[in-house]
Order: structure tokens, then sequence, then C-alpha cells
């Protein structure tokens, strides 16, 4: 026995409120028996009414990463971000550009982000990027060693507002680091306030290509939410020659070490 459209809209209301991740229609369709499953087009128009219900209101219906969730509006983060005033997150400048270049360049390997960004990229990055679920291994390469290929996931669209890739920011206007750290409520490390914005990654398009390993790159762009991450380093602009790993590493350790001490100062001051 099939439920009627306004029992169906409620269903579909409340699973999409409920769900921890944006749901697809087809998952929509799963929460239904088979001899109670509504049609495809029934459940779309359901959400096209939904859609339509919140125009005016403080939150939206969005379509991001391929499913569907409810979300505060944009303009209102100012007043939203109030609730919770902890300490934003931290990243160090290394690690967004590696997520740029694998969101504009994907899929890549380790090797064309160590060519694009002129550093040996370290593992502690790879594994942060991850664990957040923001990018994961689509493949392999097919020469000798099968190096891994690397693209972004469903949760990095959803973290970053974006419907599919095509919504990434263009690469033509090129911004400062510090400009985009504080749309996104990041709080860069201290070493990382001198960069440089760098110059241009993937096709004027804003569109991910893949990479053969031989190309070059340089800065990206992003907005509240709507983008990839920050600039990134051109390598025929200086030395090639990666760093070593250990090394890396041990200014990351630095960083670590220096908002630790800006906490404890925090604490103290208070």
């Amino acid at each position: 026995m099939s439920v009627n459209q306004d029992t169906l809209k409620q269903i579909v209301e409340a699973a999409i409120m409920a769900a921890e991740t944006p749901l697809t229609v087809q998952q929509i369709l799963g929460l239904f028996p088979d001899e109670a499953r509504p049609e495809r087009e029934q459940v779309s128009e359901v959400i096209d009414a939904l859609e339509a219900e919140t125009a005016d209101r403080g939150v939206e219906l969005r379509k991001v990463g391929g499913g569907y969730r409810y979300q505060t509006r944009e303009h209102l983060a100012p007043w939203l971000r109030k609730l919770n005033e902890g300490r934003p997150p931290r990243y160090s400048r290394a690690l967004l550009e590696t997520l740029a270049i694998i969101a504009y360049r994907q899929p890549v390997t380790r090797g064309d982000i160590e060519d694009i960004r002129g550093v040996a990229v370290s593992t502690e990055i790879m594994r942060t990027l991850s664990e957040r679920e923001w990018i994961k291994q689509v493949g392999v390469r097919d020469v000798p060693g099968h190096p891994a290929l690397y693209g972004t996931t469903p949760a990095f669209l959803g973290y970053f507002n974006l419907g599919s890739l095509k919504e990434l920011p263009a690469l033509i206007e090129q911004r400062d680091l510090k400009a985009i750290a504080r749309e996104q409520n990041i709080e860069l490390p201290l070493a990382a306030d001198d960069g440089d914005a760098g110059g241009e990654v993937g096709n004027e398009d804003g569109e991910p290509v893949t990479s053969d390993g031989d190309d070059s790159a340089g800065g990206i762009e992003a907005q509240d939410h709507a983008a990839g991450a920050p600039a990134v380093h051109d390598p025929e602009a200086g030395d090639r020659t990666p760093k070593d790993p250990d090394e890396e590493a041990d200014e990351e350790a630095d960083e670590e070490a220096d908002e630790e001490a800006d906490e404890e100062a925090d604490e103290e001051a208070d």
C-alpha cells in the first residue's frame, strides 16, 4: 500500500532532517518497502516542494555532494558563529595547498602534488585529509610502481557547501590566503601569514583535470564554504628540489608547539 502525497512529504522532510549526511533520492527510496515504494519522480516533486517552502526562511534545503540536507543560510553566519565561540579549526598551509591541488587536479598521485608544490608531501597530511574523509584513493596509475591516485569525496563537497566539483571557483581571480582563511573561519599558523598567493591551478573553468605529473600550477582561491583552498606555490618560480620529509615534519611540529603556546598564553590571560 503506497503512502499519500502529504505523508510522503512528511517522511522525506523528517528523513533529511534526521540524517547525519546529505540524503540522495535513492537513499530516500530505500526507506520504503517494495510494495509501498513511491516513484522517483514523486520523491523529486516532494523535494522541489520542500525547497520552495524554505525560500524565505533562515534555513534552506540544498543539494550538496549528490544528496539533500537542511542548512542555515550563509548570510546568517556572522550571528550564528556566536553560538560556537571556540577556537576555529587550524590547518597548516601545507595541508590546505595539498587539498587544493587534489580538488582541482584530481585524480593525482603524491608525486604530482610534490611536483606542483615543490616540496615533499608528508604522510601526516595525507592521513589527516583521509581521516576527515575529504580525500580517498580512487585508483592507481598504470605506470611502474602503480602509485595511488587521490580524489575528493562527497564529504569534501558537503563541508565546502558544493553541489558538485563544477561549483569550484574559477581560477582566474587570485586572492590572498589570509582573506580566504578569514572567510572560512580558519586560523592560520603565524608562519603562514607571509606566504605568496601563487599562480593558478587547473583549467580556467575550475574543473579538475588529470595530471601527468609534469604540469606546474600555482594558487587557488576559496570563498565561504564554497571553495577548494588557498594559493599554491609555483615550482617554476624557484627551486624544484623537494624538501626532506623529516624537515617538513619538524616544521609542522614547530607550528603545533607555537599553537599550544598561544593557547596556554590565552588561558593565563583569562
